[in-house]
């Protein structure tokens, strides 16, 4: 019997179908000799800690760091249903002559395989890879038809275990790490290999933003039959230079001295890879990346999109023959877009077809298949695909652009024109384009020129207009996607943006989860598009004192070694023991180190060492340019000497200080050399508060069990008394409240065991998990001391007093 895994229901309803695997049972389909199966995503995971010592259930410095000498995998804390499908998949992998793998076809997919053939014990059982880049019937046919020995994606799944254990080795320990040591006040701090980089980027940006001062500039432009020609020097810091300069030019005649045209070809963009998908449905929709990548999983299991976690932007030549009918096929759809495209002759380039581009999976294309009951949603992404296709087979966009020259009284202007000659891809897009849209924040609108000839003369009307420098934009899931594809460089150039993807932050089927979950620890927060960083998330920034845990490039050079390992060019040892020796050294260097007294501390933005001045301390690279300054007077409050040295030398004022108006706020110096205040921190702004502090003076070991506090413990192993109705995880009982085990992977679900000065029983939030509310309830009380009746229900999430049913 050949057993086939596949990663989901849906796939593997589509793969039996395929086989005549038609018949029914409990966790899989049988026939013709198949039984196939599926997991729901991850079924299993790498244990936690006191999964390998009790003992460090209970959070401690003497126990960091931990890293286990070989892991152990265990099953997802999940509902029953997940055990169920194990015990089914258990059973048929052991009684198979053949394993074929059929998860998704990269890094994650491999890994839930290989785990589930461990968990399984059967990881000496050879095993066959089906590849699918798509899931209709001809593209499952050819994966069947190309089988490959499952050992020739070792190295994929060696680089997916790297990833998995580099990822749990560095989080865990450095969120261990930092709570601990300044997770005071009930506050978990966490901290990851990809997310902490990220964060650090947008609180830069927020920081950049919020200490700009916009310093106002003057600009010589003159209008000359109706065209305006701009002064070709440099814009004017001061008033008075550009006016001596508009009356030069008062009164003397204007000149055309040169007149020059030149083509240019603007390409069709690229084909989508998942980041580019996702940014270009957020500039046009606001849609979150989250959400992007879950259109364009649906619509590749409803068979209308090629399989969606892609980097790749190019097509494999085997794919030149088949473009012609899926494009037919579409006509249906996009007859007016397809039928100037001559389908036997379409000029396939090196922009669309490029093997050597071509990883794991090609570009995101339709499959040529139809769906008439696609959401709203899923149309514009299907749309915007489709689209995308039928354009990189247009002709460029072919523009005229002239640039004329002219003076008046030796003062030099510039006039630039655009004319369209072809519009060519354009005509699928009406809408202004990104481009268009960067030009007319640069002040180069594009102009109908009339015709100029050099040499011609005539009045003119020069002109001065004021202007202010504008601060950089805040990010958004667009901007950001797009600095985490080249680790924080922002380029707009596709080749060198395809030459950075190596070394980007995350991979595109992990950058959407990253920024959920920052946002869901309340790091970050969503203001229409735009994504700027909490209080939260800034203080956790200003704690985090090793520039390597907050650096893009460092966390790109690990993804570009992840992906040697993918090809067999590095050994996953060694990458390993970097990641060990990085986060000794991150708990190594994290704590406060003692402040020299001899000397304040070196600039932040260049490194040289800092001086006193008579108001504040500046850096002593100040003739060179630098011009870093910390100010003794800080938002009416005095800053010592002390106060300074602390600032400049750990970057935080750990003790609170009060600022008039504002309250207690805690006083952090930015990367870029500035003072931020943030409110004291407090654990009503995070989801959850983690375990207490372990005690200094006492191992491991040799603590008793930990009692509980004020503190949050991690969830006890009772019977789970109902399913989270945000994570689908199980709730259990707890001392003071009942808690979903997702805790530490940012759930917040809580329910109180007193609520309003009443207590709640086991048997009350039963009910409420089940039915989403429950009867009316009495012994409630006002904060004045009144009993009142209500019900509990649950409303996004959120445990509310229910006085509809009362």
């Amino acid at each position: 019997m050949k057993v086939v895994l596949a990663e989901k229901p849906s796939v593997a309803r589509d793969i039996a179908s395929f086989l005549g695997a038609n018949s029914r049972h409990e966790g899989y389909y049988e026939g013709r000799g198949y039984q196939v199966t599926w997991a729901f995503g991850h079924l299993v995971t790498l244990k936690e800690p006191a999964e390998y010592d009790p003992a460090l259930k209970r959070w401690s410095l003497e126990t960091l760091p931990f890293v286990p000498e070989r892991f152990e995998l265990k099953l997802m804390d999940d509902n029953r249903g997940g055990r169920k499908q194990f015990g089914a998949i258990k059973r048929l992998f052991q009684g198979a002559d053949e394993l074929i793998c059929a998860t998704d076809a990269g890094r994650e997919g491999e890994l839930i395989f290989r785990y589930i053939l461990l968990m399984t014990g059967c990881s000496k059982k050879p095993f066959q890879r089906l590849w699918l880049s798509s899931l209709t019937e001809e593209a499952i046919r050819d994966a069947f038809n190309n089988l490959r020995s499952g050992r020739d994606y070792d190295t994929l799944y060696a680089a997916a275990k790297c990833r998995q254990e580099s990822d749990w080795i560095v989080g865990l320990n450095a969120t261990r790490n930092f709570t601990v040591r300044y997770g005071a006040r009930g506050l978990l701090w966490s901290v990851g290999r990809v997310q902490t980089p990220v964060l650090a980027m947008i609180v830069r940006r927020d920081d950049e933003i919020r200490n700009f001062k916009p310093e106002p500039f003057w600009e010589l432009s003159t209008r000359y039959r109706e065209v305006i020609f701009k002064f070709r020097g440099e814009r004017f810091k001061k008033e008075e230079e550009a006016k001596a300069l508009l009356a030069k030019v008062e009164g003397h005649p204007f000149v055309i001295e040169k007149v020059e045209s030149k083509k240019q070809k603007v390409q069709p963009p690229l084909l989508y890879d998942l980041t580019e998908l996702q940014r270009d449905m957020n500039r046009r929709y606001g849609m979150s990346a989250d959400d992007t990548l879950k259109l364009a999983q649906s619509l590749y299991e409803n068979k209308t999109i090629t399989y969606p976690r892609t980097d790749s932007r190019y097509l494999g030549s085997d794919m030149k023959e088949k473009i012609p009918d899926i494009l037919e096929n579409l006509k249906d759809i996009k007859e007016t877009e397809i039928s100037p495209l001559k389908l036997d002759a379409l000029p396939f380039t090196a922009r669309i077809i490029n093997d050597k581009k071509v990883t794991d999976h090609h570009a995101i294309i339709p499959t040529g298949k139809i769906s008439r009951s696609l959401s709203l949603d899923e149309q514009k992404v299907y749309d915007a695909v489709v689209t995308r296709l039928i354009t990189v087979f247009y002709p460029p966009c072919l523009k005229e652009i002239t640039t004329v020259d002219g003076v008046s009284n030796t003062v030099l202007f510039r006039a630039r024109g655009v004319r369209i000659l072809d519009p060519g891809w354009t005509v699928l897009y009406p809408t202004k384009s990104k481009a268009d849209d960067q030009q007319e924040e640069d002040g180069e609108e594009e102009q109908e020129l009339p015709s100029f000839k050099p040499g011609e003369r005539g009045p003119h009307q020069p002109f001065i207009k004021k202007g202010m420098t504008k601060p950089p934009k805040h990010f958004t899931e667009n901007s950001l996607l797009g600095a985490m594809e080249t680790a924080g460089r922002l380029v707009d150039d596709e080749s060198l943006k395809e030459a950075l993807k190596e070394k980007g932050l995350g991979t595109p089927a992990t950058r959407a989860a990253i920024i959920e979950t920052l946002l869901k620890r309340r790091y970050i927060v969503r203001k229409k598009k735009a994504l700027t960083a909490t209080d939260l998330g800034r203080y956790l920034v200003a704690l985090v004192q090793d520039a390597n845990l907050k650096s893009a490039e460092l966390t790109g050079e690990w993804e570009a070694k992840l992906k040697q390992i993918e090809s067999g060019q590095l050994a996953p040892e060694q990458f390993m023991r970097e990641i060990v020796q990085f986060t000794d050294d991150v708990i190594r260097e994290s704590g406060m180190s003692a402040v020299d007294g001899s000397r304040f501390g070196d600039c932040p933005r260049c490194g040289a060492p800092v001086i006193e001045g008579r108001q504040g301390y500046g850096c002593s690279g100040w003739k060179k340019g630098c011009q870093f300054v910390l100010w003794k007077e800080y938002k009416g409050i005095h800053l010592n000497v002390g106060a300074i040295r602390q600032l400049i030398q750990r970057r935080i004022l750990m003790e609170p200080v009060t600022l008039p108006d504002i309250g207690p706020v805690v006083l952090c110096l930015s990367d870029a050399g500035h003072v931020m205040d943030i409110p004291v921190p407090t654990p009503d702004q995070q989801q959850r508060t983690p375990p207490r502090r372990g005690r200094g003076n006492q191992s491991a070991a040799s603590r008793p069990k930990a009692k509980t506090g004020k503190g949050r413990r991690p969830p006890a192993d009772g019977a789970a008394i109902g399913t989270c109705p945000l994570c689908s995880k199980p709730v259990v009982e707890q001392e003071k409240s009942f808690n979903c085990v997702g805790w530490q992977s940012g759930c917040k679900f809580t329910v109180w065991k007193t609520i309003a000065g009443k207590r709640i029983q086991t048997r009350t939030v039963k009910k409420l998990l089940s039915e989403g509310k429950t009867s009316v309830l009495k012994g409630f009380k006002s904060k004045s001391g009144k009993s009142f009746e209500a019900g509990l229900k649950l409303e996004n999430g959120e445990v509310r007093l229910d006085f509809k049913d009362k």
